[in-house]
């Protein structure tokens, strides 16, 4: 009987340093992406305000955080198992073009902000490796080499099998990720805002979305000097701002419009001071999703040093 020939494995196919560049550059984007989505697993709080502040709407903050969550690390173990590797270098690949995407629709509004998706990273002795960075053009060129060193990691691999396994994958990274959520909801810090308050006659939920409250006298000068600088500012537009008079409420509207300050005002004072106790105005409170995130005890109303508190803190651009 004549024999005939089979063709050779692909695996047997591909020489030996193609094989060893496609497993570095899965380790490579294994380390990015397992880092970033279970720091957003993990964390999906404090990636939803760094969301916010690269101006996505701040309802979408924390889907897209638990989205990405189970996308990145799904790609950071899926580009792991090389029967898989196609499947997650490919995955690798669609994250940092949408993200590249993104970036580069608003690049001009966005310029110089931090794009970080990476946590600090802590090592032994007290060291520790920093991966911060912000939109710039070395955020383009450090994305491409991302997707360079994916490209390299599927191509120089061998065509993905297994459906199935993968989809088991996916459904375990997704209820890792929803449980590290239930933790990081139920470990929430801060103070509990009220559930709403009343807001130029209508009812607000302080449990949803992102606002700063204001406590200012209307006739205290430094609340008056206070409130002078925040006029001119151009607040986030995700960040609601609700002055609270602590005595003569009549003249609140008076003190807003002759400071050109753009904000709602509240008249529910005890309500609030239940909760965030001070002695004197003026005195301000970040809230996030019904919980105190920040406070400004200290006005500098000589250099306007609060300003560049509120602009850290994420309340002015």
């Amino acid at each position: 009987m004549e024999a005939t020939a089979q063709p050779m494995p692909r695996s047997m196919d591909m020489p030996a340093w193609k094989t060893v560049v496609s497993h570095l550059g899965a380790i490579v984007i294994a380390v990015l992406f397992l880092g970033a989505g279970i720091y957003k697993a993990v964390d999906p709080f404090k990636f939803a305000a760094l969301a916010a502040n690269l101006k996505v709407p701040f309802n979408l903050t924390l889907p897209l955080a638990v989205t990405l969550a189970i996308g990145e690390t799904t790609a950071g173990v899926l580009v792991l198992i090389p029967r898989f590797r196609r499947w997650g270098a490919g995955l690798a690949i669609l994250l940092l073009f949408a993200f590249m995407g993104y970036i580069g629709w608003n690049y001009q509004a966005l310029i110089g902000r931090d794009c970080s998706c990476f946590p600090e990273l802590k090592l032994p002795f007290g060291f520790a490796i920093d991966l911060k960075r912000s939109v710039g053009p070395g955020f383009f060129y450090g994305d491409a080499a991302f997707m360079l060193a994916a490209g390299v990691a599927g191509i120089w691999a061998r065509r993905s099998e297994g459906l199935r396994t993968a989809v088991v994958i996916l459904g375990a990274v997704a209820v890792f990720t929803g449980v590290s959520y239930g933790v990081a909801y139920a470990g929430q810090s801060g103070l509990k805002a009220p559930d709403s308050i009343v807001v130029d006659g209508k009812k607000v939920s302080l449990q949803e979305g992102r606002h700063f409250l204001f406590f200012y006298d209307p006739e205290c000068g430094t609340c008056n000097a206070v409130a002078k600088s925040m006029g001119p500012q151009k607040f986030r537009s995700d960040t609601d701002v609700i002055a609270i008079p602590v005595r003569v409420p009549q003249f609140a509207a008076e003190f807003l419009s002759a400071d050109k300050l753009k904000a709602g005002t509240s008249l529910d004072l005890e309500k609030l001071r239940s909760v965030f106790k001070f002695d004197n105005a003026p005195y301000a409170v970040l809230i996030e999703r019904g919980r105190q995130v920040g406070a400004i005890q200290t006005f500098d109303e000589e250099h306007n040093g609060h300003i560049a508190v509120m602009r850290q803190m994420g309340i002015i651009e």
